[in-house]
């Protein structure tokens, strides 16, 4: 099965002010994370993508456009609304600071799978349908482009922690002391058995993350002692 990238997009108007902005139209990268896209296009530069795919929200689409203007090949992301922002409800727009004293707060934190949000979802419905999709990807792209094709998706915070969890076979309710940062990508390798997660919050090089022959234990099966780090 493929390797994918995982982006979270550049940092936000709405991450500057320190608001939830969920689903919120018009939400742009600022400066820094105009500066974060830019650099991202330069950092995947040695690694032969297949696919490209967005939330739909304009902040992830804006964070993948150097990166498409640079690789024309991959042509218009595709759009999958699976693969965006949790659905906060009323909880959309209010600030970090405010939200942090509400009784729901401390659920989020200790006990995500118990956690939904008023007039939104649940993060357990974040999790399935995230997860639905990147798996459903995963098959397409195994299909048309080998099992060493490698993918980016661009999506946001929750959307990328719960997809880790699922690929760590972490429970939900741990799902928050997984970190990842604007524009950051987390690499997972999915195989027949079990995904191997590669990367998490990488802001750094990502050259290593680029195809190299398959070591001679079975696929899906770590290399024992851990990987040799060997081309």
């Amino acid at each position: 099965m493929p390797t994918l990238l995982l982006v979270r997009h550049g940092r936000s108007t709405a991450n500057t002010a320190g608001v939830l902005a969920g689903w919120t139209p018009d939400v742009h990268l600022d400066d820094t994370g105009r500066a974060q896209a830019a650099g991202l296009a330069e950092r995947l530069a040695g690694i032969p993508l297949v696919q490209a795919v967005s939330s739909p929200l304009e902040r992830c689409a804006e964070t993948l456009a150097p990166l498409l203007a640079a690789r024309p090949e991959l042509g218009p992301a595709a759009r999958d609304e699976r693969l965006g922002e949790c659905h906060y409800g009323e909880w959309t727009g209010r600030p970090l600071a405010e939200l942090a004293t509400e009784p729901l707060w401390r659920t989020v934190q200790d006990h995500a799978a118990a956690a939904a949000f008023p007039g939104g979802e649940s993060l357990r419905e974040l999790s399935h349908r995230t997860v639905t999709a990147v798996r459903e990807w995963n098959e397409k792209i195994a299909v048309e482009h080998g099992p060493d094709a490698v993918w980016v998706a661009c999506s946001h915070g929750d959307v990328i922690k719960a997809v880790v969890a699922d690929a760590l076979g972490l429970h939900l309710d741990h799902f928050q002391r997984i970190s990842v940062e604007p524009c950051s990508v987390t690499a997972i390798r999915y195989t027949l058995h079990r995904p191997f997660v590669l990367r998490v919050g990488d802001t750094g090089s990502l050259a290593s993350l680029a195809p190299r022959p398959s070591p001679a234990a079975a696929e899906g099966d770590a290399v024992v002692g851990g990987d040799t780090g060997t081309r």
